[in-house]
């Protein structure tokens, strides 16, 4: 027995956490659910590989998908080795990639310190080539190009890899050539988008088998945190890197596997037996965080998958409150209900910090975010990031063309920022002259600057700024890399560019451009800065203390909280509709898994809504209440399913759960629209109320409540022949056709 097994961190855990922490040699796939640790296990397994001295830190090779979990688990790993923590192989994809792509770049014809490219410069160079090319650029959108580009190059595939038959339909059939193009150029520039990392990874290997071996019998253990988060070339890399020793340990949760629309692959995890015969699996099933009432939701929920290992969530804590489920009459309605709960939560002692409202889509916050600021409820809608300010990435790309100037985007974009007379025709000029040499932006500058091809005045301002880079280059070998950034952003006219701006705004990207600096203090040189950078932008976002979180379900995953909101549980929004349209069974799946991840964020307090009508694209909807709905075990819900819904509405106290089915999800949407007559209700849709249907030979009088498809209720108060003065609750008084109007008492 060695040391480690006496040691806290390993006593501390529970039986199956032992086991995966015992379990050093050969394949092992470690199935952890949400809140059993797995974080723990991970750095646990880790200490004990050194303990038990079957290796040395540099022969280990431990992989995340983000910045702050490499993070998270070195400072767990040096509580428990110490600082031969920082040589274990510890980082994302990405970051390990750069690495093994700087000691091998000569073989894809790159220096060692190539670039790494933000999306933007991406866009900004497939935009040149685009229109080289003469490819609609409004029809055919250089953004659009990015995306299919990195959607090849998450799948492994090289220009050559690509048949025409699967590109014709988009740019003419001109992305394979818009492509090489790209890739040949990314190379004059010296530099690599973040999908080139892996897939010059992979060229390396499969062109030089030395260099492979060499890296597997480097590296002879292996771990990989969130398995079933990995794409098709993730899942290539890490099965060449580990196929001498097979030392790999995979932790993940297929349950929770969401992000299939950004290349994520649960077939890997799913597979992983197949892949490695010998394979041992141990699921973690103890849950720590959540009360047994919602895990009880969870499982109910998600058995429902097919393609799926199997896990059964469970805990020793109490069962606590029954899950709340409301039902709204609308947007609006359902971020009036749901603030109420946050101020009662609030007044029995729940910090506004630990609560959430979990979002299908993006475009359901506007009702809450109008909410809170009206009733003074502090909110943070989680999405902006610092390094994407415009001021940030101005400065950024200053930087980037000290430390290699022929980072031709980089120096594009500020070339005349601030404005120094250096406009389009210049650049036009400059970008044109280098294409046809085939040399860098910077290069070119420097040889027209010997020639009569540039105004006086332009060349005398070029011959500065090339200078300054020249002279910055050079101090970026004997000043402190903090020092130079601000000499820079001094001598360059940046920062007085914004002190002259005498506003907040001004005053606020000033504050910026100093924490920017701070930022980099902590790294030992502009270049180790600036590569963190450009893999820091992974959406390690979180909520200020003291202010409710407001995100998406896919920002959600990996966070907790004590209170959860989970709005919008219609048919059609969630469900999406668009994901089951485009993907069938696999859509509805990760939808399902999607739902998981949203339950099980919550700790304490669960809230589930869904609204009767939505109003989309100034149209009211009528809506059913969400299929994943039916899933869930009625026992532990609390139905709080208003028997008014509006003044007007017929009256019903709770969904009739014994016709929801595995086969069809009727609801109080679909009740109520028939109880009012409406037919035309469709199951797994959001129901629509068609104008055909509406009886245009009905006698209407003052008085008489009414619905309009895109006004909602009303009170009739005045009819000239077909025409009616309608008040309606919410849109005002307005004058209407008498056939678009349905007479509901």
């Amino acid at each position: 027995m060695n040391n480690f097994y006496n040691h806290k961190a390993f006593i501390d855990l529970n039986p199956s956490q032992k086991e995966a922490v015992k379990n050093l040699e050969g394949p092992l796939l470690v199935l952890s659910g949400a809140g059993t640790g797995k974080t723990r296990v991970l750095t646990a397994r880790l200490a004990n590989l050194l303990f038990s001295k079957k290796t040395k830190p540099w022969n280990i090779l431990a992989v995340t998908f983000t910045n702050k979990a490499a993070k998270e688990m070195r400072i767990r790993l040096e509580g428990l080795i110490g600082p031969s923590a920082n040589s274990v192989w510890l980082g994302t994809f990405h970051s390990i990639a750069a690495r093994i792509l700087r000691e091998n770049a000569e073989i894809v014809e790159l220096n060692s310190n190539y670039t790494i490219i933000t999306p933007d410069d991406q866009v900004r160079l497939l935009k040149q080539i685009m229109l080289d090319d003469e490819i609609d650029i409004k029809k055919f959108t250089p953004k659009s190009m990015s995306n299919l580009i990195g959607k090849w190059k998450d799948k492994g595939y090289q220009p050559d890899d690509i048949k025409i038959s699967n590109n014709d339909y988009f740019a003419n059939g001109k992305t394979v050539n818009v492509y090489k193009t790209y890739q040949l150029r990314l190379i004059t520039l010296n530099s690599a988008d973040f999908g080139d990392l892996l897939l010059h990874n992979l060229t390396i290997f499969s062109k030089h088998p030395d260099i492979l071996d060499r890296y597997q019998s480097k590296i002879s253990y292996f771990l990989v945190d969130e398995y079933q988060d990995t794409n098709t070339i993730q899942y290539l890399w890490l099965k060449l890197l580990a196929d001498k020793t097979k030392n790999i340990c995979c932790v993940g949760d297929d349950d929770q596997s969401i992000y299939g629309w950004r290349g994520a692959q649960v077939g890997n995890i799913l597979r992983f037996e197949n892949d490695y015969p010998l394979a041992k699996v141990i699921k973690l099933e103890e849950n720590y965080r959540s009360t047994g009432r919602i895990l009880e939701a969870a499982n109910s929920l998600i058995v429902n998958n097919k393609e799926r290992l199997g896990k059964n969530l469970k805990t020793s804590s109490k069962d606590g409150e029954k899950i709340d489920l409301i039902s709204v009459w609308d947007g609006m309605d359902e971020a009036k209900r749901t603030s109420l709960e946050i101020e009662s939560l609030h007044s029995a002692g729940f910090r506004h910090d630990q609560m959430a409202v979990l979002v299908r889509a993006g475009h359901q916050t506007r009702y809450f975010e109008e909410r809170f600021v009206d009733i003074g409820i502090p909110y943070k809608v989680i999405g902006a990031k610092f390094y994407e300010r415009m001021e940030i990435r101005d400065a950024l790309a200053y930087l980037r063309v000290v430390q290699q100037p022929n980072d031709d985007l980089a120096l594009e974009r500020i070339i005349n920022t601030p404005k120094r007379g250096l406009g389009t025709n210049t650049t036009s000029l400059i970008h044109s002259y280098a294409k046809k040499n085939n040399i860098s932006f910077f290069s070119a500058s420097q040889e027209l600057l010997m020639t009569d091809e540039l105004r006086p005045s332009v060349k005398r301002t070029l011959l500065n700024l090339i200078n300054k880079f020249l002279d910055w280059n050079k101090q970026n070998k004997e000043i402190a890399h903090t020092d130079l950034a601000f000499k820079v952003l001094e001598e360059s006219g940046y920062i007085a560019y914004w002190q002259n701006e005498k506003t907040i705004d001004g005053e606020g990207r000033l504050e910026n451009l100093k924490e920017l600096i701070n930022a980099m203090s902590s790294f030992e040189n502009l270049s180790g800065f600036l590569e963190h950078i450009s893999l820091v932008m992974d959406g390690d976002n979180t909520a200020d203390a003291g202010e409710v979180s407001l995100m998406t379900l896919h920002s959600a995953k990996g966070l907790e909280f004590d209170v959860v909101f989970l709005p919008g549980w219609e048919e059609g929004l969630f469900p999406s509709q668009r994901s089951i349209d485009e993907l069938g069974l696999a859509g509805l799946e990760e939808e399902r898994r999607l739902a998981y991840v949203g339950i099980t964020r919550a700790k304490q307090r669960l809230f589930i809504t869904f609204a009767a009508n939505r109003q989309i694209h100034g149209l009211w909807q009528g809506s059913i209440p969400s299929r994943f709905i039916s899933e869930l075990p009625r026992h532990i819900l609390n139905e709080n399913i208003e028997g008014n819904i509006g003044a007007d509405s017929s009256s019903y106290n709770q969904i009739d759960f014994d016709l929801f089915s595995k086969n069809a999800s009727y609801g109080p949407g679909f009740f109520r629209a028939k109880q009012n007559g409406i037919a035309g209700i469709n199951t797994y849709s959001k129901t629509r109320i068609d104008n055909n249907i509406l009886n245009s030979n009905t006698q209407f009088d003052n008085g008489q409540r009414v619905f309009h498809q895109k006004f909602g209720m009303g009170l009739i108060i005045s009819s000239d022949g077909d025409k009616l003065n309608i008040n309606f609750d919410k849109a005002g008084e307005k004058k209407v056709v008498s056939s678009f109007v349905k007479l509901l008492d």
